[in-house]
């Protein structure tokens, strides 16, 4: 296990993840990257003291603007900036932590009124309700891993960061899924799609096998499906969530696309012409070396989208026999960079331009020159990687700019994956490279 090392970026970020809030009580003064927060200190009328349900809504407006003008990352110092301001000349010796900062107020509790003011910021800013909303909306997240929800968004602030940095710790997964030989030739037991749902990661081979590990436990894979490559053709792309398992085959008219439940691992849906012309390529794949035919990939609102080297469409996984859009390109597509996060996806057409767009509308949300020729790519939240030649290279998809290149030369690579804390990567020898960017 060693620490993964990042080369220089070449371009420097706005966002710089920290806020950088100077509130003195009486306005801010913006710096560069600096989010300057509302004038917080009007009382209602009648000497009222704000509610907390409107304190709340009033931080998470902040939030989010801060996060839609700057990026993400800048949430956070927009949050303490605005919990700083009120609280400056309130508090006594009260510290409180937001993502990683702590803030001192200066004491001054002379009138009932201040206290009143005091009460109420303290309650919201403690509120686990408010940070649940804000987990939500900034980072995607529903589900809590933490015991609180401050905690969950702490956790998310600094994974984010430390995938912005480069920070991350590097192993390398030796699973052995053979055991009965390369029955259909040579590299039908290649990798072909990894899915992780942490602690799983769950990983599909060409000729339809699909396996299931643990990745701090014992790497010994469990098979959960067995492939009939005479039915379905080859699998030549496999991946999915918690909740789907997704696989794209070719070799056979009519079946390219298999959904499974992943919770009771059974097929619910086959169908879809998607690859129909590149039915004799997908024989071909397993006994010779070939270009990709095809890629498939998840969102988190429960959609797929798909592509061949000159078409790409989206499903919606509930509703898969009526696509939600069916697009062909004149210009072409590189299969292997198409890739998704929780609502948009990415995929780079034959001159290297990158466009990320939303699953659901096609909106395009920002594009970027790559200057990459073959290669192979995955999303997540905030940041597209993308592998040359055994180097996986970083862009932040919120303003399109390139941060690093990943300290590691893996070599060839069958199959790519990443979530919002892991990047996995199979190399040609069964290899599983995995990184870790969780906040320690």
């Amino acid at each position: 296990m060693s620490s993964s090392s990042s080369s220089a970026s070449s371009s420097s970020s706005s966002e710089d993840g920290n806020g950088n809030g100077n509130g003195n009580g009486h306005g801010a003064r913006r710096g560069g990257g600096d989010f300057e927060g509302p004038s917080l200190t009007r009382r209602r009328g009648n000497n009222e003291i704000w509610p907390g349900p409107f304190v709340e809504d009033l931080v998470v407006k902040v939030a989010i603007d801060a996060s839609r003008s700057i990026g993400r990352l800048a949430a956070a110092g927009a949050i303490a900036h605005v919990f700083q301001y009120m609280n400056n000349t309130m508090w006594n010796g009260v510290e409180q932590q937001v993502c990683g900062k702590k803030w001192k107020y200066g004491v001054r509790v002379q009138e009932k009124e201040q206290e009143k003011v005091c009460s109420t910021w303290q309650a919201v800013s403690r509120s686990d309700p408010l940070w649940h909303r804000l987990t939500s909306v900034i980072w995607g997240r529903t589900h809590r891993m933490h015991t609180t929800w401050h905690e969950e968004y702490v956790y998310r602030h600094q994974t984010s960061q430390n995938f912005r940095l480069g920070r991350s710790v590097h192993v390398t997964l030796h699973f052995d899924p053979t055991g009965h030989g390369d029955r259909f030739g040579r590299f039908s037991r290649a990798v072909s799609g990894i899915i992780i749902t942490d602690p799983r990661i769950i990983f599909a081979t060409l000729d339809g096998d699909i396996y299931v590990a643990i990745i701090e436990g014992q790497h010994q894979a469990r098979r959960a499906h067995i492939g009939n490559i005479v039915d379905d053709g080859s699998l030549v792309d496999f991946t999915g969530c918690g909740r789907w398992w997704v696989g794209l085959y070719a070799g056979v008219p009519g079946r390219a696309i298999h959904i499974w439940d992943g919770n009771t691992e059974q097929p619910v849906y086959v169908n879809t012409t998607l690859t129909d012309r590149e039915s004799l390529r997908g024989w071909h794949m397993l006994t010779e070396l070939t270009e990709a035919i095809g890629r498939v990939r998840v969102t988190s609102q429960e959609s797929a989208v798909a592509c061949t080297s000159n078409k790409y469409m989206v499903l919606d996984l509930r509703n898969p026999a009526f696509p939600l859009h069916d697009r062909e390109s004149a210009r072409g597509f590189i299969v292997n960079s198409l890739d998704t996060n929780n609502e948009a996806f990415i995929i780079v057409d034959n001159r290297g331009r990158a466009i990320v767009r939303r699953a659901d509308t096609l909106e395009e949300l920002c594009r970027f020159n790559t200057r990459l020729g073959n290669l192979m790519g995955c999303m997540n939240l905030g940041y597209a990687l993308l592998c040359a030649a055994g180097v996986i290279r970083v862009w932040g998809i919120e303003h399109g700019q390139y941060l690093y290149s990943f300290g590691e030369n893996i070599g060839a690579v069958n199959a790519m994956a990443g979530d919002d804390r892991h990047v996995a990567a199979a190399s040609s020898n069964s290899t599983i490279h995995l990184w870790d960017f969780g906040a320690q």
